[in-house]
């Protein structure tokens, strides 16, 4: 092999190496109309996926009809058999106190905001549902809620 073809190789390498962000599960649920309402149970399954008690998070992608700064979630993990193994209230801020600006990455009107969930799921979660506890029957500008296990 020549040294262009080596150098080539090596770099390909390099390049698909850095491409990862080291996730291990990421998904979204959409919302209909972009309203989430306060009866979506938005369910994750887990049974596939091998949890190393590693950092986790959750997202909310907004738009500008979005009217609050913040967004409470409740996220309950279950077993395999349906037995709750936490039951906890996050207060995911959306938007800057101080500026009023949207917190997270964005383009256009429409922005997504994640953070650091509190506990870590470990080897036997196998499902996790979230519930928005906002006090309102629909929370409209929630276009998609997500949760995402790092390495």
């Amino acid at each position: 092999m020549n040294k262009v073809n080596y150098c080539l190789l090596v770099l390909l390498i390099l390049v698909s190496g850095a491409c990862t962000d080291g996730r291990i599960y990421e998904d979204f649920k959409s919302l209909p109309n972009q309203n989430w309402g306060v009866s979506d149970s938005l369910i994750f399954d887990l049974q596939e996926v091998e949890l190393i008690n590693t950092p986790d998070l959750v997202a909310v992608k907004f738009n500008e009809d979005y009217s609050f700064s913040n967004c409470y979630i409740r996220i309950i993990s279950k077993d395999s058999v349906g037995v709750i193994l936490d039951n906890t209230l996050v207060n995911l801020i959306l938007f800057d106190p101080k500026s009023g600006e949207p917190l997270g990455e964005g383009f256009g009107n429409s922005y997504t905001r994640y953070d650091t969930l509190p506990f870590l799921f470990d080897q036997s979660t196998k499902s996790v549902t979230l519930l928005q506890y906002m006090r309102q029957d629909q929370l409209s500008g929630v276009e998609a809620v997500g949760i995402k296990i790092l390495k």
